[in-house]
């Protein structure tokens, strides 16, 4: 999973990403993109850890990436704009100066957000608009071309000209033949309110649909938060009444925005997360870890992980029944614990 930050300048978006990565170091390196892989924290992994004392425990990973001033250079030396480089990101986390202080005007997020926003259906725009043009010269040329692509973009660049994200039609943005576009207005969004070390509002937004995904955070206080030790961090969250870092509102905010949910495999050589969307059946479960799995397929065997840690151990629950077989078509459920039969 790969979450692209992005927002105006002077939103904060910076502070954000050393909030949500931990990371430091390579923010001097201004104008350069960043890009940081974190763990998903999941106490479960921790728990099936402690159960088996495998060689190795692996947690799910998330990559945040925060892109470059605008201007930056490709590999190409070609200069591009910021957003085109989140392009490949499953979804993006749009920062909004929610803040006030010495050098800021007071925040305006509501024209803040419409702009970026309006920045985003702009480059969509332009992108649908060369694909029709290409589409109709094919036609002129008596080339084939494909009436459903047609079609989807079509219906794309109406959303777009009335100034609407391709997003507010889940149908749509999920399209299999509008894929290869990488439109940045279909993206799955969560919209982080980025706010004073006093202010735990949503502010009130007009023109935000009532779907849209947002929060506030108190970016310059979580930033803080995640250059502290595991001690001094559990006193401040206290102080702050902070009941869970950005870190981890923000991954379980970006599974939801997904789809996505963890299964796990358990043994003595390894215990580890893998994360899949919400209905994948088990036969593409297990092509996520190894496709000679998935190729030679033949049974899940299945315990919830609830059910195992109430029995105690797999061999109780076994004993109680809770351990099952299922085939092919077996949606894989959150918090599975998987043994995948194979034969290849």
């Amino acid at each position: 999973m790969k979450l692209g930050v992005i927002g105006l300048p002077s939103s904060g978006k910076k502070t954000i990403m050393e909030a949500l990565t931990h990371h430091t170091e390579a923010m001097s390196h201004k104008g350069t993109d960043q890009l940081h892989t974190i763990r998903v924290p999941d106490q479960r992994v921790d728990v099936l850890s402690d159960m088996y004392q495998p060689r190795k425990t692996i947690f799910a990973q998330v990559e945040y990436f925060l892109p470059g001033r605008a201007g930056a250079s490709n590999e190409s030396g070609k200069t591009q704009h910021p957003l085109t480089s989140v392009r490949d990101c499953d979804a993006l986390i749009h920062v909004v100066r929610n803040f006030s202080g010495y050098g800021f005007e007071d925040p305006t997020p509501e024209n803040d957000w419409r702009t970026l926003d309006q920045e985003l259906i702009l480059a969509d725009l332009i992108v649908v608009e060369k694909r029709l043009e290409r589409i109709e010269q094919e036609k002129k040329r008596n080339r084939k071309t494909d009436p459903q692509e047609l079609k989807l973009l079509e219906e794309c660049h109406l959303h777009l000209e009335n100034e609407t994200p391709l997003r507010q039609y889940p149908e749509l943005a999920a399209a299999p033949s509008l894929r290869g576009f990488a439109l940045l207005s279909a993206k799955p969004m969560l919209i982080l309110f980025n706010n004073g070390d006093e202010d735990d509002s949503v502010p009130s937004i007009q023109t935000l649909a009532d779907d849209e995904n947002h929060m506030a955070v108190k970016g310059k206080l979580e930033q803080e938060l995640a250059q502290m030790s595991d001690e001094e961090a559990s006193e401040f969250m206290h102080e702050f009444n902070i009941s869970e870092s950005v870190t981890d509102r923000v991954i379980k905010k970006s599974y939801d925005l997904l789809g996505l949910i963890s299964f796990f495999t358990v043994g003595e050589d390894e215990v580890r997360a893998w994360t899949i969307r919400i209905g994948t059946p088990a036969v593409d479960a297990a092509g996520v870890i190894h496709t000679d799995i998935q190729r030679g397929f033949i049974r899940a065997e299945v315990v919830a992980y609830t059910h195992l840690i109430d029995a105690g151990s797999y061999v109780e629950a076994r004993k109680q029944g809770v351990v099952r077989l299922e085939g092919k078509t077996y949606p894989v459920k959150d918090g599975d614990i998987i043994n995948f039969r194979f034969n290849v």
